[in-house]
C-alpha cells in the first residue's frame, strides 16, 4: 500500500509517568486498518517528552482510527497523564 498522510507529533508528560504513557499508546494501537507504521520513542534529550510517528494510507484511515474501541480506551487512559502538546506536523511520506 503507498502511504499518502503522516503524522510527527511530541507529547509532554510528567518524567515519572513517561513509561506508563508509552505502554498505553503502543498497547492501544495495535490492528489499525490502514496503518502503515505507528512508532512511539521517547525523546532522548527530554524526559519529559515522548514522540509519535505515523503512517497511514490515507487521512481518513487516520481518522477512522480514532472512532477505533481500543485506541478510544488507550485515549482516557493516557490523557490524564499528558501535560502538554509540542510540535505537530502532518506529513507526505515517501514510497521506500
Amino acid at each position: 500500500m503507498k502511504a499518502t498522510y503522516g503524522l510527527i507529533g511530541q507529547m509532554l508528560v510528567a518524567p515519572e509517568n513517561r513509561d506508563a504513557l508509552v505502554s498505553i499508546l503502543v498497547e492501544g494501537t495495535r490492528d489499525m486498518p490502514g496503518c502503515l507504521s505507528y512508532q512511539v520513542a521517547k525523546d532522548a534529550s527530554r524526559p519529559d517528552a515522548i514522540w509519535v510517528t505515523e503512517v497511514w494510507t490515507d487521512k481518513d484511515s487516520h481518522a477512522n482510527s480514532l472512532k477505533l474501541p481500543a485506541v478510544q480506551a488507550a485515549i482516557a487512559k493516557g490523557r490524564p497523564l499528558i501535560t502538554g502538546m509540542g510540535i505537530r506536523a502532518e506529513t507526505i511520506p515517501q514510497p521506500e
